[in-house]
């Protein structure tokens, strides 16, 4: 067993989900320092100097760790150099939920580079380096040359192989097997299914998208009824507002519920949409899928990747028929439930109990091969 500090300068939402569940599967001793989950992009400049002086302060009172794991919000090379006097030479594993270089820019954002070279000098100070999914280290190697010819000079392009050789990928864990093994209830069939949004309440989810063909599809009489879940953090989630003033009555939640009462949400929920722009593992659609529901998802971004290939004809539609494939599920639910009749039980990979094991190993062998 190896004695390992976490740093998740960001702790809400998904980054919490995943701190939590590897600290309560792991084997290994782990011990957390943590900020709050505001302001991120101050997270990423920022943190480093507080979360150096929590790192003294854990290690006055627990011992040096054996080993270091970060989230992408952090500055690593910033947050080593800072710790130098207190962590000498600890090996320190990266953890990639996102990257600024892949993240789409929403209306009136500017891009800032300074973030994207945070990210840079992180995967560079690392000792090892861990993706969420394939497609979004696939995806980061492949931005990072064009992203280092817009350089005035000495572009780091000779540096891309050694940082991918020390890249691999790692599944978020997700608390699948009681989903799974739940039982769902029956609902009033006159109301038609329940479709769920669980998702960020943000620009690259496409909420929109969703909302436009949920609504032309009221239009037309098709029955459903409408659960919108998730996180917002705007000020002005105007199409949340406008789909609830066009969808009326068919909205039977909104906002975010305590982790009991969204089980519950997931459980009675029969189909669960997404069309984002942005998705680079997808916690919310594995949970709902876990539970039950029909997943109705886009054929790019991470779901080819973490659905399994057997269901994607069932479960995956190309750009411009979001619409149309909503129509046939919501239509033809028990046809829909047939064609994924095995998906649910397949979420058990990503359970913490399935996936820990990993983490745990890929643990033992940073610590190895920098000892």
């Amino acid at each position: 067993m190896s004695h390992v500090l976490l740093v998740e300068p960001y702790y809400g939402g998904s980054h919490r989900a995943w701190v939590d569940g590897w600290m309560a599967t792991s084997r290994h001793q782990i011990g957390l320092i943590s900020h709050a989950a505001d302001f991120w992009r101050w997270r990423i400049r920022g943190g480093p100097v507080t979360l150096a002086e929590d790192a003294a302060q854990y290690v006055a009172g627990h011992g040096t760790p054996d080993a270091v794991v970060v989230s992408d919000m952090v500055d690593v090379a910033a947050f080593a150099g800072l710790s130098r006097r207190t962590l000498g030479t600890v090996p320190i594993g990266l953890y990639m939920h996102e990257n600024q270089l892949m993240y789409p820019l929403g209306a009136n954002q500017q891009p800032d580079e300074s973030l994207s070279l945070a990210n840079w000098r992180s995967m560079v100070a690392a000792d090892a380096i861990w993706f969420n999914s394939a497609f979004q280290r696939d995806g980061l190697f492949a931005e990072l040359p064009r992203f280092f010819n817009r350089q005035v000079d000495h572009p780091h392009t000779g540096f891309i192989p050694r940082i991918e050789a020390r890249s691999s990928v790692l599944p978020v864990g997700v608390n699948t097997r009681r989903l799974i093994e739940a039982e769902r209830p029956v609902r009033p069939a006159a109301h038609g299914p329940l479709v769920l949004w669980n998702q960020r309440w943000d620009h690259d989810k496409n909420p929109g998208a969703v909302f436009r063909a949920l609504v032309k599809l009221a239009e037309d009489d098709v029955p459903f009824q409408l659960a919108l879940a998730g996180e917002n953090q705007r000020v002005d989630p105007r199409e949340f507002g406008w789909v609830q003033e066009q969808l009326a009555d068919r909205v039977v939640h909104v906002g975010h519920l305590p982790v009991a009462e969204y089980r519950q949400l997931l459980l009675r929920s029969d189909v669960v949409v997404s069309a984002a722009h942005h998705e680079f593992f997808g916690i919310a659609i594995v949970e709902a899928v876990a539970a039950g529901a029909v997943p109705v998802l886009p054929d790019r971004q991470s779901y080819p990747e973490v659905m399994p290939a057997k269901f994607h004809g069932a479960i995956l539609y190309p750009d411009g028929e979001l619409g149309q494939r909503l129509r046939t599920v919501l239509t033809g639910l028990a046809g829909a439930q047939a064609q994924v009749e095995g998906l649910r039980e397949q979420m058990g990979i990503y359970d913490w109990s399935v996936v820990a094991p990993r983490y745990d190993a890929v643990i033992d062998t940073l610590v190895a091969t920098t000892a």
